[in-house]
């Protein structure tokens, strides 16, 4: 886990840009540099685990299009195995792959072309969510989230299920089954919902709640088509039923 200050965008910030094209890989780095922020720069997706193991990173910025695995497999990977915040970077502008990136757990998602401006400003935003979400769940009292033999730790980032088994989940995953967790047995709206979770820079990723509840729900209930724990209120939003106890 990263620490809190860790994640403001500082001259100790680092990134990994995973992009097979030279001429943007450096018009990329060259721009992030200027504004203080570490960027190192790899081809493809073993070029990147290599980096990974080498040194820490705050953030992957991540191509879709790659020599070899995609970096819809990559994006999948890397959320198996890391809490590290995802801005994924691509050609690709249909709908369909800004929907199978989230479903992958990037944070966000930019097409290309885009204004370099534009990229830092998402860097940004996505590093401010992570450190708040980290420093919110910090502050607190409990340690624990507990309700039907789930355990939720805060400060670990780590879920487990009743019978011991470790649930991977994203940052975005794990931002929103927490907020979930805070306010068991009240029926949220998804702009709630996302105001806890992505804050006033949603941007266009407001839709994005449904996707994580769905992945949610993949991961958490035994019937995702029948929803024990996170039931939909049809017209109004998302109401998580289990009672919860802080520890």
């Amino acid at each position: 886990m990263i620490p809190a200050g860790a994640l403001d965008v500082t001259k100790t910030d680092a990134i990994l840009l995973v992009e097979d094209d030279a001429e943007i890989g450096e018009l990329i780095s060259r721009y992030l540099q200027t504004h203080q922020i570490d960027v190192a720069v790899v081809a493809d997706g073993a070029t990147m685990d290599t980096a990974l193991a080498k040194r820490e990173f705050d953030l992957v910025i991540l191509d879709l299009n790659l020599p070899g695995e995609n970096g819809l497999s990559i994006c999948r990977r890397l959320r198996a195995d890391r809490n590290l915040p995802i801005v994924i970077v691509t050609a690709q502008g249909e709908d369909v792959d800004r929907i199978l990136g989230l479903e992958m757990g990037a944070d966000d998602y930019l097409v290309k072309p885009f204004n370099p401006r534009e990229l830092l400003a998402r860097i940004r935003s996505v590093l401010r969510r992570a450190r708040a979400a980290f420093a919110s769940r910090d502050e607190t009292s409990s340690r624990y989230y507990l309700f039907e033999g789930w355990r939720v730790d805060i400060m670990a980032h780590q879920v487990t299920t009743p019978g011991g088994t470790k649930v991977a989940l994203t940052s975005a995953e794990f931002d929103l089954l927490y907020a979930l967790c805070e306010r068991p047995n009240r029926v949220l709206t998804r702009d709630q919902l996302i105001d806890l979770t992505h804050g006033p820079t949603a941007g266009p990723f407001q839709r994005s709640i449904d996707v994580l509840i769905s992945r949610l729900r993949q991961k958490m209930e035994s019937d995702p088509k029948n929803p024990r724990y996170i039931q939909t209120i049809r017209s109004e939003g998302y109401l998580f039923t289990p009672q919860v106890v802080r520890a």
